[in-house]
């Protein structure tokens, strides 16, 4: 990786680490919303002991967790979710300390909109191979457990325990509702930033012309193509099966040019949340 390119990757984990420090600060804290994670479990404590601040806290309860991700993630992880966690808990710091005005809205729409400003931190840091500390850290290393389960969904889980018990130090179910709804909104922008902006299409292409087809993809399209054995199942006729990956701007001319060589061909085209290899983006074992 290029100086400009490590860079570039800190200044995104820092305003990672800003966005959600605006989400605590503007919108959970004052309408006792808790996030989950370490960062709900510090605003309860200082909800109860006022002179605990929220970021010191959070930094301070990082420590143990730092120190396994640095064994399991290594160097690089930690260098980068310490600017990730030093960024968002000393801005959330600052901003508590000049009482910075936060905006007057309902708490569902505080909720929403803290969750969205704290889903877009999460998913531009992990989108660095970095978290923002706490239950970050937990769902990063889940992750390695779990491979194939969505980063928002680990979160999710974590989460949960920390806002169920927001309702009791908050004397109120309605501050858990509205932490389940900014955990919600949180774990849906994470996955759209992660996945979503790198989802591309995968299609199944059944036609006795897929040699043309074939040909067409490679030549109109620039894209690769793979043939797959197949068999009908009702008529045991053997045929060859398409598989081709394409962006999501190829999906209607990738259709178009498959009718135009055979009208009757059979179409399947799927979500692919992620595609790796020549063409689309490459392997990284710090991405998530």
């Amino acid at each position: 990786m290029s100086k400009r390119e490590t860079i570039w990757d800190f200044l995104v984990i820092i305003a990672g680490g800003c966005a959600m420090a605006l989400s605590v600060a503007l919108f959970f804290d004052p309408n006792n919303i808790v996030p989950g994670g370490l960062t709900g479990i510090s605003m309860m404590l200082n909800y109860k002991i006022p002179s605990l601040p929220i970021g010191a806290t959070i930094l301070a309860m990082n420590i143990p967790l730092f120190i396994t991700g640095w064994k399991a993630l290594g160097r690089r992880f930690f260098i980068r979710t310490a600017f990730g966690t030093l960024s968002s808990t000393l801005i959330i710091d600052a901003l508590q300390a000049i009482n910075v005005p936060a905006p007057e809205c309902e708490p569902l729409a505080a909720a929403v909109l803290g969750g969205v400003l704290s889903g877009l931190g999460i998913g531009l840091v992990f989108s660095k191979g970095a978290t923002t500390g706490g239950s970050d850290i937990m769902a990063r290393l889940l992750k390695i457990k779990f491979p194939g389960t969505q980063m928002g969904a680990l979160m999710l889980f974590v989460d949960g325990c920390v806002v169920t018990a927001s309702a009791f130090v908050f004397g109120s179910l309605n501050n858990a509702f509205f932490a389940i709804a900014a955990v919600f909104t949180a774990v849906q922008v994470t996955d759209a930033i992660l996945y979503g902006l790198n989802v591309q299409w995968a299609a199944y292409i059944i036609s006795d012309r897929h040699e043309e087809i074939k040909t067409a993809i490679q030549k109109e399209l620039g894209r690769g193509t793979t043939l797959l054995h197949g068999e009908g199942g009702y008529s045991g006729t053997r045929r060859k099966v398409i598989l081709c990956a394409v962006r999501r701007h190829q999906i209607a001319a990738l259709k178009a040019l498959i009718k135009e060589a055979d009208p009757q061909a059979f179409i399947i085209v799927n979500k692919a949340y992620e595609v790796l290899g020549e063409g689309f983006r490459r392997y990284d074992k710090h991405h998530v």
